[in-house]
């Protein structure tokens, strides 16, 4: 019954997107655990309705539905909602490494609700090294720089350029 492949589909698409929001949560950014998660969620729940919502409701079978119609409004509205994390301070922006990681949620979410798994699996984990990975190797390159000191502009989250 396509209902048990749904649920699965919202049900994997909300664990990865808490794994993403797990990350963020313990970076202490402002889009954590609770949004990573309710981003995936909401966007896999949009693409299966997109995609199998309106079934049995044209009556002419030569018309077609354009199931990309719902998941480009999706990354549109998380635009927006990534536009909100974004801070500008003390000349630096802050927010744009988690305005992406709220984007990509968004992806991985519309990816699960079509059934990619696999895709959108190896998507959360690009995403996690990107964060770590990426956040560790930036912090060593900064040490290095800066002659084994702590640089004093330094991000919060150990990038360069003040991208949080």
């Amino acid at each position: 019954m396509m209902t048990i492949e749904f649920i699965a589909r919202i049900f994997v698409a909300a664990v990865l997107g808490g794994l993403i929001g797990l990350e963020r949560e313990y970076r202490e950014k402002a889009a954590g655990l609770r949004t990573h998660f309710l981003v995936a969620l909401g966007s896999a729940l949009f693409m299966i309705i997109s995609a199998y919502g309106f079934e049995g409701v044209l009556k002419d079978e030569n018309m077609r539905l354009d199931v990309s119609r719902i998941a480009a409004q999706v990354v549109s509205g998380i635009g927006f909602i990534g536009a909100g994390t974004i801070i500008f301070q003390k000349n630096a922006v802050h927010g744009l490494t988690t305005a992406a990681g709220v984007w990509v949620t968004a992806a991985i979410g519309l990816a699960c609700g079509a059934g990619l798994y696999v895709l959108s699996l190896v998507a959360t984990v690009l995403v996690l090294v990107g964060m770590e990975a990426f956040n560790y190797v930036l912090r060593r390159l900064d040490r290095s720089k800066e002659g084994g000191t702590e640089h004093g502009n330094e991000a919060e989250d150990g990038s360069e350029d003040g991208a949080v």
